[in-house]
């Protein structure tokens, strides 16, 4: 069926496209139509049609609610208190979006999208050749059902439930979530009462777990473990060259997030560190603070500073040492061992100066006696040639 819907949506395109291309007018028609939704209360719901036609067609939205006596009214975007959103684009063709927040039983109904391209659509006293076309889809809004979220944490254990009341239709299985990733998942278990259990304290495990209850519409809880920061620094030992800019990062992976970051320095009592002022530069967003202090100083910046961050559950804190080397540090390696070098020469050199004048004297000696005593072996060896 949908591939059939799909094949006649592409031939009609075709056909409007062939119109305008000859020059010619094509009365509207859709190609997608909107789909009948249910939806639990305080949830959105997004309806979508589009329509080919030349001229290109206009779309708007009406409604009409469930009452015996309630007649279609119009829908425009910021409707109902702003609850009503509706973007729509005209190129090629017309596609419009209507989205309504913060759903309530009020808002089950007939939602209808119609669609026109005559001249005189909205003429006030000329009726118009073409009628609108119309395309419908409903939408039932349900009673949210009462999900109840806790958690316990004992003996190195936490242990997460979530408990639903009067499901709105069968429960056919559940999972847990944290954010993007899927924790657990059970087919088939049509239980009210879940349960997901951690390992580890619960200062390690902080956030929102969702539990999901595999309905029609699905129903979804919450258990939110909250502790104070967790503060770790990025690195807890820092260096920098004297002159540089010195950085020094902390975080807090808790939830929830840190309200506020301050910086101390362990010489400077109780006074925080205040952006903006001599060299310090403060950057905090969220669960992320960083310090940068600029020409860094060896006797003004060396030493212990403290990042302490605080939530609604508490503070929690954490120390980064900075130490601050001189420019010549690099230096004193090298340095080093062309002392030691310089050193070895002139011992060498005043050994030599101070060498005894009898042992110079035996060595010319024991080199003269050598050279002669080869001159007489050479002698003797051309003699006994001859």
């Amino acid at each position: 069926m949908a591939a059939g819907a799909d094949g006649a949506c592409a031939v009609m395109v075709l056909l409007v496209i062939g119109s305008m291309a000859a020059g010619g007018d094509a009365t509207a028609g859709f190609i997608k139509s909107p789909l009948s939704q249910r939806r639990l209360t305080q949830d959105s719901v997004e309806l979508h049609c589009e329509a080919v036609g030349n001229p290109i067609p206009e779309i708007q939205w009406w409604f009409e609610g469930n009452e015996p006596n309630e007649t279609s009214a119009q829908l425009w975007d910021g409707a109902w208190q702003d609850r009503v959103q509706i973007n729509a684009t005209y190129n090629l063709h017309s596609t419009s979006t209507i989205i309504i927040a913060n759903l309530t039983s009020e808002d089950s109904g007939t939602y209808e999208c119609r669609a026109s391209n005559d001249p005189d659509r909205n003429h006030l006293s000329k009726s118009p050749k073409v009628k609108w076309i119309r395309s419908q889809a409903n939408v039932l809004v349900i009673e949210r059902p009462v999900i109840t979220g806790q958690y316990i944490s004992s003996a190195g254990k936490v242990i997460l439930s979530c408990n639903m009341s009067a499901p709105p239709t069968p429960i056919k299985g559940h999972k847990w979530m944290l954010g993007d990733k899927t924790l657990k998942t059970e087919e088939s278990n049509s239980n009210s009462y879940i349960s997901y259990t951690i390992e580890g304290k619960v200062e390690d495990h902080s956030g929102v777990y969702e539990c999901i209850y595999e309905t029609n519409p699905v129903a979804k809880g919450n258990v939110s473990i909250e502790v104070p920061p967790q503060v770790v620094a990025y690195k807890k030992s820092e260096h920098g060259n004297e002159g540089d800019t010195g950085v020094m990062i902390c975080k807090s992976p808790s939830y929830p997030p840190v309200d506020t970051w301050t910086w101390f320095k362990s010489d400077q009592g109780v006074s925080p560190i205040v952006n903006g002022t001599g060299r310090y530069i403060i950057k905090s967003s969220g669960n992320k603070t960083e310090l940068r202090i600029l020409k860094l100083s060896i006797e003004q910046d060396t030493g212990d500073y403290h990042c302490n961050g605080t939530n609604l559950k508490g503070p929690g804190s954490a120390t980064v040492n900075l130490r601050v080397r001189s420019r010549l540090a690099a230096l004193w390696p090298f340095l080093g061992i062309v002392a030691e070098v310089l050193v070895l020469v002139t011992i060498i050199f005043i050994y030599e100066k101070r060498r005894k004048p009898d042992e110079v004297l035996d060595g010319k000696r024991r080199l003269r006696k050598s050279n002669a005593t080869n001159h007489k072996d050479k002698n003797v060896r051309q003699r006994n040639a001859n």
